[in-house]
C-alpha cells in the first residue's frame, strides 16, 4: 500500500514538472538486502546473551524524486522493510541453550536530499541523506531456552524456579533455571512498542542509464533510529527490575545494498546530452 503522503508528493512533483520544464522527475521501484541490528545496551551487557548476525530482505519499495539541478534533488520513498535481531542465550559453559528473537516490520518513509555528480556520463555517483519515519506494522519479541545454568547481570530479577543461586563480586548472579517454552515478551498487539520511530537514513551509490527513460540505482545504504521503539510502560518495567533484563537504551540499525529501477519523465541525463549534441 502506497501511503497518501507518497501520492501527494508524486502529485506535487508532477505539478513542478509542468511549471518548470527544466527539472527532472522520476518514479521507481526498489528492493534491498540488509544486515539488521538491535543495539540494546542492557542485552549487550548481559553475559547470557550473544548477538547473531541477522539479515533481512526489504522486498519492495517505491520512489518519487525530483532533480532540481544537475547536482541536487529530493526524493521520497515508501519501503516495506523487516528489521530485528536474534540473540543466542548461552549457559555458563558457553553453549547455546536458547534464543531471544526480536522482529519488526516497518513501513519506512525516508525524505532524502540527493547530491549527484554533475557530469553527463551514463554512470554517475550520488549521495543521499535525510530523516526517515518508520511506521510499525508488526513487532514481536519471543524468548525460549532449555533448563540450564545461566549468568544474570546485576539488578536482574531471576526467573521463577531458579535454584543454586550464586552471587559474584561484580553483582552478577549465576543460577540454574528451568526450561522456558516460547514466551512472548512484547508485541505490537499488546502495545509494548510505539507506533512509529524517527531515523536518519543515508546512502551512497551510482545512477546507471539503461535507456532514454530508464536508469538503475545501486547503493550502499543504512539507517539508524534516534528514538527507542519500546513504549514508556515497557521501559519503566525494566527500570523497576520487573524482568530478568536490566534497562539499556535500544536503537535499530540497518546496513545493506539497495537496487532500484526508475522511469524519468523526459529522458535520462546521458541520453539527453546525446540528443542535445545531435
Amino acid at each position: 500500500m502506497i501511503p497518501r503522503l507518497f501520492l501527494v508528493v508524486v502529485g506535487l512533483l508532477g505539478v513542478t514538472t509542468i511549471v518548470n520544464g527544466q527539472v527532472d522527475v522520476h518514479l521507481g521501484v526498489t528492493t534491498a538486502f540488509n544486515a539488521t541490528f538491535v543495539l540494546d545496551d542492557g542485552l549487550s551487557q548481559a553475559p547470557r546473551y550473544r548477538p547473531q548476525q541477522t539479515f533481512k530482505w526489504a522486498p519492495i519499495g517505491f520512489n518519487a524524486g525530483i532533480d532540481l539541478s544537475r547536482g541536487f534533488g529530493l526524493s521520497l520513498e515508501s519501503i516495506l522493510a523487516k528489521q530485528g535481531q536474534i540473540y543466542d542465550i548461552i549457559n555458563v559453559a558457553d553453549q547455546v541453550v536458547g534464543q531471544r528473537n526480536i522482529q519488526y516490520e516497518c513501513l519506512q518513509l525516508p525524505l532524502l536530499m540527493r547530491f549527484m555528480s554533475k557530469g553527463n556520463s551514463g554512470v554517475r555517483g550520488n549521495f543521499n541523506l535525510g530523516p526517515q519515519l518508520s511506521i510499525l506494522t508488526r513487532a514481536s519479541e519471543i524468548i525460549q531456552y532449555s533448563a540450564s545454568t545461566q549468568t544474570f547481570p546485576k539488578g536482574a530479577t531471576l526467573p521463577a524456579g531458579a535454584t543454586d543461586v550464586t552471587s559474584h563480586p561484580d553483582g552478577s548472579v549465576t543460577a540454574t533455571v528451568p526450561a522456558q517454552s516460547p514466551k512472548e515478551l512484547a508485541s505490537k498487539e499488546t502495545e509494548s512498542f510505539k507506533n512509529a520511530e524517527f531515523q536518519i537514513a543515508a546512502a551512497v551509490g551510482m545512477d546507471i542509464d539503461l535507456a532514454r527513460h530508464f536508469y538503475l540505482t545501486v547503493q550502499a545504504r543504512g539507517n539508524y533510529s534516534v528514538t527507542d521503539l519500546r513504549n514508556s510502560d515497557a521501559i519503566e518495567a525494566l527500570k523497576q527490575g520487573k524482568s530478568s533484563d536490566v534497562f539499556g537504551k535500544r536503537a535499530n540499525l540497518t546496513a545493506g545494498v539497495q537496487m532500484g529501477l526508475h522511469f524519468v519523465f523526459g529522458s535520462t541525463r546521458s541520453f539527453k546530452y546525446k540528443g542535445a549534441k545531435n
